[in-house]
């Protein structure tokens, strides 16, 4: 089959599929990304297929428009149409449900993209429990000192550790936000989980978050 007549022969497939009126112009624009089709090459394509009568042509002005050639169909009766009306509206409903569904999940799926992954989050977890550690080592020193901060030293610690606190229970919400996001979709259970990613709880330590 020469290249011309798979043209043709693709052209005349898509009008019957679609059972519609097209201009050349429209099945150019339609056709020519997919099947890499001329303008010039369309439009002989369609004059072709319309003298052969395979398809079916009618000019408003300077516009020519084309589409299938109606009596290859089947007469569809009132109740015929009256189904299609049916299968329209339910397909309606279910692409608008679909449409609906999609876009929440686009919207979830920027949300987790702008958070910190489970990696990062165990990191810092872990970074801001040594950093803890560390300020809980120097304030017992400084509690046990013989020679004693002055209040305001002392009130910047208190400050510090409030701020770390804070910024502990923000993170511990955060990550459990992250992972209860995730569990909505995973088939095991919530140990399984952390099990899987190797995520260590404070529960895990007996670690308690202090009261600030």
């Amino acid at each position: 089959m020469s290249k011309k007549d798979s043209g043709a022969s693709v052209i005349l497939a898509y009008l019957n599929e679609k059972n519609r009126p097209y201009s050349a112009q429209d099945i150019f624009c339609n056709l020519q990304k997919q099947h890499g089709f001329g303008k010039t090459a369309v439009v002989k394509a369609m004059e072709l297929l319309a003298i052969e009568g395979k398809i079916k042509e009618k000019t408003y002005g300077k516009q020519k428009i084309y589409f299938a050639d109606q009596s290859q169909f089947k007469d569809v009766g009132d109740q015929g149409l009256k189904d299609m009306d049916s299968q329209i509206s339910t397909l309606n409903a279910e692409l608008q449900t679909l449409t609906q569904n999609c876009r929440q999940l686009d919207s979830e799926l920027k949300e987790l993209n702008s958070s910190l992954t489970t990696e990062e989050i165990t990191k810092e977890n872990k970074q801001l429990k040594e950093e803890c550690a560390g300020y809980k080592t120097r304030l017992e020193k400084i509690k046990s000192a013989t020679n004693h901060v002055t209040p305001e030293e002392k009130e910047k610690v208190y400050k510090e550790r409030n701020l770390y606190v804070k910024e502990w229970k923000k993170r511990k919400r955060l990550a459990s936000d992250m992972m209860n996001s995730i569990l909505e979709g995973y088939p095991k259970s919530k140990k399984d989980f952390l099990e899987e990613v190797g995520v260590e709880t404070d529960e895990d330590y007996k670690v308690v978050i202090p009261n600030i």
